[in-house]
């Protein structure tokens, strides 16, 4: 019992010169605390990238990757118009999901905040639980309601909007487009909802009395101040949005978008540096999407 109480102040006695050492040390502290997070972010994250950009440099031969330094897999990318045409098409697809996303999330968010004080956290609880469902289970939901036989098509033949089932509905780019923005939108819900929290009520008061009401409260009020948040769900929807091949391979048409494309390059063709170059294109995109933002200074509001 003695040599238990008598090593109990020694062990306090060691952590407090421990502590003490660290905090007059401020590198070591910051070493501390930001090594665990830097290494794994540069073993898990900047490590796989930069390999990826080194494989896209090196080339396939005889179903073999020979690491040969070249440009030959950027080269047939741009000289070949398939390519550069699937990527606009993703762009395309995923700047429509992005501006649909923040149509309805900005108005959404903004009621939340708004006028539903004794619902708001039962109604924020529902935007969030669609995240805690399997992403294939939302995906096959859709397919069930866009169907031919689905609840939209029986709710259009049963109100006598149409005679016959719409068969466009379904693997189509309008299916893919719809897909992508019911899974995506909680993302953008989110961070418009945080940031439209942070307006102080006071704002609202000196508009009304101004007399601003409705849209125009939200587009001159809201939207300037809730532009990072609207700004950091941009960021998220459209890059899963670019980065999808799943969605895209159950509700399209057969339609390539760039996700489908890399994956067939590291399944099917096995041609691992091509696949890599193509996986370069979505990160330049979403690069030279982040240095607009930066430009305009939105980022250092996040």
């Amino acid at each position: 019992m003695a040599t238990y109480e008598g090593a109990l102040p020694r062990a306090v006695t060691a952590r407090r010169a421990v502590a003490r050492q660290v905090r007059a040390h401020r590198r070591l502290a910051l070493a501390l605390v930001l090594g665990p997070p830097l290494i794994w972010m540069a073993g898990f994250y900047l490590g796989p990238l930069v390999y990826l950009l080194l494989e896209s440099l090196w080339q396939i031969q005889n179903y073999n990757v020979v690491q040969v330094w070249t440009l030959a897999n950027y080269t047939q990318i741009f000289s070949e118009p398939v390519w550069l045409d699937v990527l606009r098409r993703t762009v395309v697809m995923a700047s429509l999901v992005t501006l649909s996303a923040i149509v309805l999330a900005l108005p959404l968010a903004y009621f939340l905040v708004r006028y539903t004080r004794r619902w708001r956290h039962l109604l924020y609880l529902a935007v969030l639980i669609p995240l805690w469902s399997s992403y294939l289970v939302r995906v096959f939901a859709w397919k069930t309601i866009l169907g031919r036989d689905g609840l939209l098509n029986t709710f259009l033949i049963g109100i006598h909007v149409v005679h016959q089932p719409i068969s466009a509905l379904l693997y189509s780019n309008t299916a893919v487009y719809i897909t992508l923005l019911q899974i995506w939108l909680p993302y953008m819900v989110i961070p418009v909802y945080a940031a439209i929290e942070r307006i102080p009520p006071s704002l609202y008061e000196a508009s009304s009395d101004l007399g601003a009401r409705g849209w125009r409260t939200i587009l001159h009020v809201v939207w300037p101040l809730a532009f990072p948040g609207i700004l950091a769900g941009s960021i998220f929807v459209f890059s899963l949005s670019m980065g999808d091949f799943i969605t895209p391979l159950l509700m399209g048409n057969g339609t390539q978008f760039i996700g489908n494309v890399i994956a067939d390059q590291f399944g099917i063709a096995y041609n691992y540096p091509f696949g890599a170059a193509l996986a370069i294109l979505p990160l330049i995109v979403l690069t030279v999407f982040l240095a607009i933002a930066r430009r305009f200074g939105v980022l250092e509001a996040l």
